[in-house]
């Protein structure tokens, strides 16, 4: 009979290392890397807008050869954003309901009507009123398909005399100063919906909205720098260095105030030491160990720090090859770095004993819906999305001076 009763526990229950409670009955974190690129994509889309609003808002004139680059990127990013939630969700059919049956006191819910908001009221009225111009004049030059989704993205707005232009540009600056907030809003929630669980130590953190939303302008000035340099060896074309060289200088000061940040929110958990506290070196030494210290802290800290860094102090000593490379290895490391930060934020914080006296184990599988394979996918669409949105409304030259983001320029 005892032999009997314990097949029956064993089959029923799965395998536990350390610890065993039974409030740890799952064995696995419910939350995979579906939702460890769920707010990277986010991230990357705030930090795109964030680097458009430079030229638009606080006129930084030598960005605007990305302009117009940067805003296509967070558009081809936040068409992508619900994605991972869907593929999650056991039924994505159902994801209509959270508009039509609002839960107004459910970060998750309120994300929806935030979501709707930054994309149909900011990010693609920012672009109409940015293209209006352009499409009008291409929907008279352009045969074929293209000329008619050209003449489709006019709606039948075609007047373009000097006061409707003026319009255009006061629309269109007035919609960035509002995206701005709408950026951190989009952005900064899902850093709320972690930093209010207060029961767990890894997450519960009042500053936690800022460390995401600071992050995600790092991400994204990086994304457009990648963006940036992989576009002009595509076209075989030279590198506006002065342009370059002002990224460079933003991605250096985002990365140094984000550091700062996190470094401080760092010595706060040491110096208090609170509950929990040896399971949080227990994962720092051993279960986040790769992702953390190597990933996050060095690969996408410490060594774009000292580059970028360098380049600030020598800048003109060092030679235009050099300070490409540099930028461009410092972009992809960052990159690399935010990831790595947004898994030990999800996946680390779901690897804590509720008993706070272990930690639990999580090994990630190539196939299924939570596997690396539906990851990269969904890494991949964004930039797929991204090519044909250049192909329709970049031209083949990018601009090296005088671009203004409202006229009828060839970027």
């Amino acid at each position: 009979m005892t032999s009997e009763v314990t097949n029956i526990v064993v089959e029923v229950l799965p395998r536990f290392e350390g610890y065993v409670y039974p409030n740890e009955a799952t064995a696995h974190p419910l939350w995979g890397f579906l939702i460890v690129l769920y707010p990277y994509i986010t991230g990357l889309v705030a930090g795109a807008f964030i680097m458009a609003s430079l030229v638009r808002v606080f006129k930084v004139k030598a960005l605007e050869p990305v302009y117009r680059l940067s805003l296509l990127t967070a558009l081809a990013f936040l068409l992508c954003a619900t994605l991972p939630l869907l593929f999650h969700l056991g039924h994505p059919e159902r994801c209509y309901e959270i508009m039509i049956t609002p839960h107004l006191t459910s970060p998750m819910a309120i994300f929806g009507f935030v979501y709707a908001w930054y994309l149909m009221a900011v990010l693609l009225l920012e672009l109409w009123f940015d293209y209006r111009q352009d499409l009008v004049e291409w929907s008279k030059t352009t045969a074929g398909f293209k000329g008619i989704i050209y003449r489709i993205f006019t709606v039948g707005v075609t007047d373009v005399s000097p006061p409707a232009v003026a319009l255009d540009v006061k629309m269109g600056r007035i919609l960035s100063v509002v995206g701005i907030p709408s950026a951190f809003l989009l952005h900064g929630y899902v850093g709320f919906i972690f930093g209010s669980i207060k029961a767990n130590p890894w997450w519960g953190n009042a500053i936690m909205p800022i460390i995401f939303i600071l992050s995600a302008i790092v991400s994204g000035i990086a994304l457009c720098v990648f963006n940036y340099m992989v576009l002009t060896w595509i076209r075989r074309h030279t590198v506006e260095m002065r342009c370059l060289d002002t990224m460079a200088m933003f991605l250096f000061y985002a990365l140094l105030v984000d550091a700062a940040v996190e470094g401080l929110d760092w010595i706060h958990r040491i110096y208090a030491a609170e509950e929990g506290f040896s399971v949080m070196q227990t994962m720092i030494r051993e279960k986040l160990f790769y992702t953390l210290n190597l990933g996050q802290a060095t690969i996408g800290t410490l060594v774009p720090f000292l580059l970028l860094g360098s380049l600030q102090l020598l800048r003109r000593r060092v030679p235009e090859m050099v300070r490409r490379r540099m930028i461009s290895a410092s972009a992809a490391m960052i990159l690399i770095g935010v990831l790595a930060m947004r898994w030990n934020v999800v996946i680390g914080g779901q690897l804590f004993s509720k008993s706070l006296r272990g930690v639990m184990g999580y090994k990630m599988e190539f196939a299924g819906v939570e596997g690396w394979f539906m990851g990269i996918l969904l890494l991949g669409l964004p930039f797929v999305i991204l090519t044909v949105l250049v192909k329709l409304f970049l031209s083949e030259r990018l601009p090296t001076s005088g671009h203004t983001p409202h006229g009828s320029s060839t970027t």
